[in-house]
């Protein structure tokens, strides 16, 4: 399939098929008598993991380095799989999590007290949003 019919198939547009092709993601296409790329139904299944890891957290250089991993079997037990790498993404994801939580319990926070006027309440002692703190200025 050309690579527009590759784009529609995975749902992603024809920029990203040409970038993820620079970025070694997807496997140099043949090409026609016409100098048209041909890509593989494999090219299909790779991109839709590609975009299904991305959803996941995982940054493209984390992706490339995994489908190298498993494109030449290298690796296991070296901290490179997906085992590995799922366990210290979920670290990362939950990392998060937890800030978002602090973020969104003080949100609340200054939210029930009323904050309505930025200068006003970073200058009050009892305001619970930490200006003072986020600005490094403590």
């Amino acid at each position: 399939m050309r690579a527009g019919e590759l784009a529609a198939a995975a749902g992603v547009n024809l920029q990203t098929v040409r970038y993820y092709e620079r970025r070694g993601l997807l496997d140099e296409p043949d090409r026609s008598l016409g100098g048209h790329r041909i890509y593989s139904a494999e090219a299909v299944a790779t991109l839709r993991v590609i975009k299904s890891a991305q959803r996941l957290g995982f940054t493209l250089t984390e992706v490339s380095e995994l489908l190298d991993a498993a494109r030449h079997r290298h690796g296991r037990g070296e901290g490179a799989g997906l085992q590995a790498r799922a366990r210290e993404k979920l670290v990362d994801v939950e990392a998060k999590i937890a800030d978002l939580t602090v973020i969104a319990e003080t949100l609340r926070a200054g939210i029930a007290a009323g904050c309505d006027d930025l200068e006003t309440c970073a200058g009050d002692p009892s305001c619970p949003l930490p200006f003072v703190e986020l600005g490094g200025q403590a």
